[in-house]
C-alpha cells in the first residue's frame, strides 16, 4: 500500500465515522493541553487545540467533513457536560436563594450586554462599509 493510498483510506475512515470524529477531537484537544504545559502558556489547552484545527481548516489540510459528525454529537449532548454544575447546585443550597438570583441576574447582565455591543459594533461597521461604497460609486 502506498503512502497515498493509506492517507486516502484514512481520511475516508475519518469522514465516515463519528467515532473517529471524536476521537481525533480528543487528540487535537491533548495536543493543546501538551502544549500548553510545554511552553507554560496562560492559555487553556482546549483553546490551543481549537486554534490548530482552525488553522487546519483554513490551510485546507483539514476538511469540514472530517469534523462535522463528531462536533453534532458533542452539540447534541452538551447537557452532559453541565451536569457537574447542577450538582454544584445541589452541594451548595445558598445559590437558590437571594445570593443565585444576584448571580443569574449578573449572567443575565453581562450577556445582554455583549450581545448589545456585538450588535450595534456589526451595524456601525455595516453603516460605516455602505458609506463607504457609496462615496466610491460616486467617483466612479
Amino acid at each position: 500500500m502506498t503512502p497515498r493510498s493509506l492517507a486516502l483510506r484514512f481520511r475516508r475512515s475519518l469522514h465516515n465515522s463519528r467515532l473517529a470524529q471524536i476521537a481525533a477531537i480528543f487528540v487535537f484537544w491533548g495536543i493543546g493541553e501538551t502544549t500548553v504545559r510545554l511552553a507554560g502558556l496562560p492559555v487553556p489547552g482546549g483553546i490551543v487545540g481549537m486554534a490548530l484545527v482552525l488553522a487546519l481548516l483554513i490551510s485546507g489540510r483539514l476538511s469540514l467533513f472530517s469534523m462535522r459528525r463528531g462536533a453534532q454529537w458533542f452539540l447534541a449532548e452538551m447537557i452532559l457536560f453541565f451536569v457537574p454544575a447542577v450538582l454544584a447546585v445541589v452541594d451548595h443550597r445558598e445559590f437558590v436563594g437571594l445570593l443565585g438570583l444576584k448571580i443569574l441576574f449578573v449572567i443575565l447582565a453581562g450577556t445582554a450586554s455583549v450581545m448589545a455591543v456585538t450588535a450595534l459594533t456589526a451595524d456601525l461597521y455595516y453603516r460605516r462599509r455602505l458609506a463607504a461604497e457609496d462615496r466610491h460609486a460616486l467617483f466612479e
